[in-house]
């Protein structure tokens, strides 16, 4: 079955435009809600949401469904996606809501799905439930006097602060370190320097002043430059860029230097493989982590399995073979022992313990292999399939010949139209002349088309 709304990571795209409008999320709600309902008792669902404008609308629509479907609705108010997961579990939820676009602009929304477990939905999950909305769902909706209830609920944010700050090692403080965290002006603008200030940081914030419009604009993880001179201007030991869900993170050193979420699981599985904490015998991580990763873990005697992009098929591998670190370059990095998904505030906790527990500053400790160079392009398509092409095939299969020992992938993304197209190598000429040569053709075929 072809799908029309769950891409990569739940449904996304433009605010007030298909499929992100009123009557699809409402529609999402009650197909949800029938899905999830169980037993006799009142079926309950949370709803987070991030900073965005358009969360207002998505929030009041889904609500609306899930009450029609006969569940009670508990509502947490911008709250970073890992929260969701958890609070779903701890207040004993039959499905939990995330309404958020991640690190995509204010103008974008989406909806994301954990089941009562705190886990993303299953592929066949989200089949089934692409099935029930393109059905007439008036005749399996509540009685009347089976409707549900909707209420806010304060507090429960906090509940999560404390859930992270349990993660952070009991024998540490973070006392005498200055750290700027940059919120993204998102999900993580209240949880975040609450957290790294009661376990003793002088904690510098930016970008937490939310105004609907400037989630993510130039700040964040996906921006850190602007986080890179508050680091250098305050002196301080560490710069945390969280994104517009906090469901990742990266890291800039007291130099103002960038370390992305390679770099940052391979500091956390070695600290954890010294005191047999990890789980697997290495860790997870998506095609597009960097070859110098694999190198790094192979040298110390640790596995890199890989897996589609998207944390949900990171996840689903853990789950399945016993590994209790995964995560994307991007920063998105899962801790199973603690979370069911990316959490970019307990990832930051443990950096920052591994940077304690060596007593060392954050540029020795964090960086942990010199990266193989690596190029990714995008190409932006209206519509079709070029990947199909046969003078893209062609281009493909020669520019694997070239790389020889180096990666090339090519992808559609899930989340924008556009082909990604990545290689890596030692030689770094080549690599761009690889990347170029492909993108070449399918820029040519696009317009040829």
């Amino acid at each position: 079955m072809k799908r029309k709304y769950f891409g990569t990571d739940g449904i996304r795209g433009t605010a007030n435009a298909h499929p992100m409008t009123p009557e699809v999320a409402m529609k999402v709600g009650m197909a949800v809600g029938v899905t999830f309902r169980r037993g006799a008792h009142r079926n309950r669902v949370v709803i987070g949401k991030d900073t965005r404008l358009s969360g207002y609308m998505l929030e009041n629509a889904m609500v609306a469904g899930f009450t029609a479907a006969g569940m009670d609705v508990f509502l947490l108010g911008p709250v970073p996606t890992p929260s969701v997961a958890m609070l779903t579990r701890s207040l004993r939820a039959d499905i939990g809501v995330m309404i958020s676009a991640s690190h995509n602009p204010f103008h974008d929304n989406g909806i994301k799905l954990f089941g009562p477990d705190g886990y993303k939905l299953s592929d066949e999950k989200e089949l089934e439930l692409e099935r029930l909305l393109g059905q007439d769902l008036s005749r399996k909706l509540a009685k009347p006097d089976k409707i549900g209830r909707a209420k806010r609920v304060d507090g429960d944010l906090y509940r999560y602060i404390e859930f992270a700050k349990r993660t952070f090692p009991k024998e540490m403080t973070l006392s005498g370190m200055r750290i700027v965290v940059d919120c993204a002006n998102g999900a993580a603008y209240k949880a975040a320097p609450a957290a790294l200030w009661e376990l003793g940081a002088e904690v510098v914030t930016i970008n937490n002043e939310p105004d609907g419009f400037n989630i993510n604009m130039e700040c964040g993880s996906t921006n850190p430059a602007a986080l890179s001179r508050k680091v250098d201007e305050v002196r301080a030991d560490i710069g945390i860029a969280m994104d517009g869900d906090a469901d990742r993170m990266l890291i800039v050193d007291e130099k103002g230097k960038v370390v992305d979420g390679d770099q940052l699981m391979a500091m956390i599985a070695e600290e954890w493989h010294a005191r047999g904490r990890l789980t697997g015998g290495g860790i997870v991580a998506t095609v597009m982590s960097n070859l110098g990763l694999e190198r790094f873990l192979d040298d110390k005697g640790l596995g890199l399995a890989r897996t589609k992009v998207g944390d949900r098929y990171v996840v689903e591998h853990m789950r399945e073979n016993g590994y209790n670190i995964g995560g994307e370059q991007s920063g998105h990095i899962v801790l199973s022992d603690y979370s069911t998904t990316g959490d970019g505030l307990i990832s930051a906790l443990q950096v920052l313990a591994c940077i304690r527990a060596a007593d060392r500053p954050a540029s020795e400790v964090c960086k942990k292999f010199e990266p193989v160079p690596q190029i990714l392009k995008n190409v932006r398509f209206a519509g079709g399939t070029p990947l199909e092409d046969k003078s893209v095939q062609s281009a493909i299969d020669a520019g694997r010949d070239r790389l020889g020992d180096g990666r090339l992938v090519i992808r559609p993304s899930g989340t924008e139209p556009v082909i990604r197209v990545m290689a890596e190598g030692d030689d770094r000429v080549l690599v761009e002349q690889v990347v170029d040569d492909i993108v070449g053709v399918i820029a040519n075929q696009k317009t040829a088309a």
